[in-house]
C-alpha cells in the first residue's frame, strides 16, 4: 500500500536533486565564513522564576526553533532540541537554558520531522506529564517509542486544551528522517490563542502565500519567525525564508511583535547567525518599521508580559 506523500500549497517542491546538493557542497567548500562571533547568551536568566511560574505570560528563546512559552498557567515547548551535534555539524552555542533548568512541561509542539526540529533524545529527558502535538504522519514514530499522549494534526485543524485554542497552520517546507520516508509526514506552524494574546510559531518555511491567509484568520500578537539557513538562496529558497522575506511575511501576518528564530545555533546552510541578524536589522531600518515591533532575544532571554 502506497504511503501518503504530503505537499505544499500550489504543489511547490522544497526538496532538491542530488546534482543540486552536489553543486552546493562544492560551492560551500570554497567559502570562508567567520564562525568566531556567535549569538550571545542573556547576561541574566530568570531560571528560578520560570521554574515556579504558573501565572505570568513569558516567552524564552532556548535557541534555534526552541522556545519555552508560559501562558494560561501552562509550560509549552516548541521543537525541543538540545542536541550537541546535528549530523557532522557541532552546535555553535549552548542552549539558552539547560534541560535541568526547565520547569515541568505540559505540552510539546513539533513543526515537522527534520532532526533539528524533532530530537527524540531530547524528548526523553523532559520532565512532566506531557501531551505532544505533531503533524499528521508522525504519531506512529511517537507511539513506537512509548509516547501515548500524542495528538496528530492536519493543516487548519483546531484543538482545545483547557482555555488554550490551538491551530495547526500551513508552511512551505518538506521533511525526511530516513532514505524512504520523504514527505510521509506533514509540516507546519502552530497558533496559540488565549484571551488577548495570540502566538504564531511559524515553524520552518520558505516564503509563501499562506502568510496572508494566516494573518487574515488570526489576530496575532507575537510572530516567532525563522530568519536563517537561507544561503545559497538558489538552493534554500523554497524551504527556508531569508531575513528580508521574513519581514514581508511578518507584515502579512499582521502581528504586533516579531521575534526572530532559526539562526545561530546550528550551521545548516552557508549563512551565519550574525549575518542573518544584520540583514534583518538593516531591512527593518530601511522600511522604517517601529523598533518596538522587533524583539530580538538572546539565548536564554525571557520576554515577560
Amino acid at each position: 500500500m502506497a504511503r501518503i506523500r504530503y505537499q505544499n500549497y500550489d504543489q511547490v517542491s522544497a526538496t532538491s536533486s542530488y546534482s543540486d546538493l552536489k553543486k552546493w557542497r562544492k560551492e560551500r567548500s570554497g567559502k570562508k565564513k567567520d564562525l568566531t562571533v556567535q549569538i550571545p547568551h542573556a547576561e541574566r536568566k530568570d531560571v528560578e522564576k520560570l521554574q515556579t511560574n504558573r501565572s505570568d505570560f513569558s516567552i524564552t528563546w532556548i535557541g534555534h526553533s526552541t522556545f519555552l512559552i508560559q501562558m494560561n498557567g501552562l509550560n509549552i515547548l516548541t521543537d525541543p532540541v538540545w542536541a550537541k551535534w546535528m549530523g557532522v555539524q557541532k552546535r555553535l552555542t549552548k542552549p539558552g537554558l539547560s534541560l535541568e533548568e526547565l520547569p515541568e512541561i505540559d505540552m510539546v509542539f513539533i513543526s515537522h520531522g527534520h532532526y533539528d526540529h524533532l530530537d527524540f533524545g531530547t524528548l526523553k529527558k523532559l520532565r512532566g506529564d506531557i501531551t505532544f502535538y505533531v503533524p499528521i504522519g508522525l504519531k506512529g514514530a511517537f507511539h513506537r517509542r512509548g509516547y501515548k499522549k500524542v495528538v496528530e494534526a492536519n493543516w487548519w485543524e483546531q484543538f482545545q486544551y483547557e482555555e488554550l485554542q490551538i491551530t495547526f497552520v500551513p508552511a512551505q517546507h518538506w521533511t525526511r528522517r530516513t532514505l524512504i520516508d520523504t514527505n510521509t509526514s506533514h509540516w507546519g506552524g502552530w497558533v496559540f490563542e488565549s484571551n488577548d494574546t495570540t502566538i504564531y510559531f511559524v515553524g520552518d518555511t520558505g516564503y509563501f502565500r499562506g502568510f496572508k491567509e494566516i494573518g487574515s484568520k488570526f489576530s496575532i500578537t507575537y510572530t516567532l519567525m525563522p530568519i536563517g539557513a537561507y544561503e545559497p538562496e538558489w538552493f534554500m529558497k523554497a524551504a527556508h525564508i531569508n531575513p528580508e522575506d521574513a519581514i514581508t511575511a511578518f507584515l502579512e501576518t499582521k502581528g504586533s511583535i516579531m521575534i526572530p528564530m532559526h539562526y545561530g545555533a546550528y550551521r545548516l546552510a552557508d549563512d551565519t547567525g550574525p549575518e542573518a541578524l544584520e540583514r534583518l536589522m538593516k531591512q527593518w531600518e530601511n522600511l522604517k518599521l517601529l523598533p518596538e515591533q522587533l524583539c530580538v532575544l538572546k539565548h536564554g532571554e525571557t520576554l515577560w508580559k
